[in-house]
């Protein structure tokens, strides 16, 4: 019987690379760095083998996907910010019986998933940029799921949370980290305002429902928070339209998880968009089946998350 041991939602902002570097922002995002140092190094003293990214940045018309291949190893650029992150290199073992067993039980749960080993696709930034200040060692192996879902139901993505623990802790042979890799609201600045916005959200009105979302999970009101995701995902521009938020809630018991919690990187502003490194404690859950794997009739839980 295996274990999840930790979960988290953690930024990936193309901006903590480029404060890498020389130049006017190098330094700007060590805070960010930091956390995502700290989230891994909690992994390691929990003796996780392998961090499992819902990855907001793979894009998907059909089915969940699963990128399991024994390893990655390259150069990145991003194409959406190739001035931010350019010929980054990377390298990654990765956990192909894993993967297949996370797809196994997911559509054995009645969640439609593939698991790809043999395949040349890459990760995307969402895996790439944490995996660089988390894993540079390539101590962890890793997993990265779709969670840029086109065509998707956030009870869906809730339900694949669900069956993901259940693989994890009934039928794994090791420890697990749940990673969420997105952001909060999602807005980016209009083009030819980001030098503006480098360090500050596009409205007040998406940073005072940021700051709500972020109070509501410190404080365990996750039956509000709940009720709210699929409203939230598309007026707050959640990033990924929030698949990430709903699968990593699902695997934590949905409106039924009793942890609070607890902030890594305070929240902040990059380009428009809210950003935080945040971990949620992993509580136990009761009962054989998750409320969000049987609420589909909730209200607003069946809302269709594309835009």
């Amino acid at each position: 019987m295996g274990k999840l041991a930790l979960v988290a939602k953690i930024t990936h902002v193309p901006s903590i690379v480029l404060s890498e570097f020389d130049g006017p922002r190098k330094g700007s995002r060590q805070d960010a760095i930091d956390g995502l140092k700290a989230i891994g190094q909690r992994c390691r003293d929990l003796g996780v083998d392998t961090l499992v990214v819902f990855d907001t940045h793979w894009l998907v018309n059909a089915s969940y996907h699963l990128n399991c291949t024994r390893h990655w190893e390259g150069r990145y650029t991003s194409n959406e910010l190739p001035h931010f992150i350019s010929n980054m290199p990377y390298a990654i073992p990765g956990n192909p019986e894993l993967g297949h067993l996370l797809a196994r039980v997911a559509n054995r749960m009645g969640v439609d998933t593939l698991a790809h080993e043999g395949t040349t696709l890459a990760p995307e930034y969402g895996t790439l940029v944490p995996m660089r200040y988390m894993n540079p060692d390539q101590h962890f192996k890793a997993v990265s799921v779709s969670a840029l879902c086109m065509a998707h139901y956030l009870n869906d993505s809730a339900r694949l949370g669900w069956a993901f623990r259940r693989a994890i802790e009934d039928e794994y042979d090791g420890t697990v980290a749940l990673l969420a890799s997105g952001s909060l609201s999602h807005r980016f600045a209009q083009n030819g305002l980001a030098p503006e916005y480098a360090f500050k959200l596009w409205s007040p009105f998406l940073e005072t429902l940021d700051r709500e979302v972020v109070r509501l999970w410190q404080a365990g009101e996750w039956q509000a928070f709940c009720e709210m995701l699929p409203e939230y995902a598309v007026k707050g521009h959640g990033e990924g339209f929030m698949h990430d938020t709903a699968m990593m809630l699902g695997a934590l018991g949905w409106s039924e998880y009793r942890g609070q919690a607890e902030v890594i990187t305070p929240y902040f502003g990059a380009s428009g968009t809210g950003q935080i490194n945040v971990v949620f404690p992993v509580t136990p859950v009761t009962g054989s089946a998750i409320p969000a794997a049987q609420a589909s009739s909730a209200q607003g839980f069946q809302a269709v998350s594309r835009l």
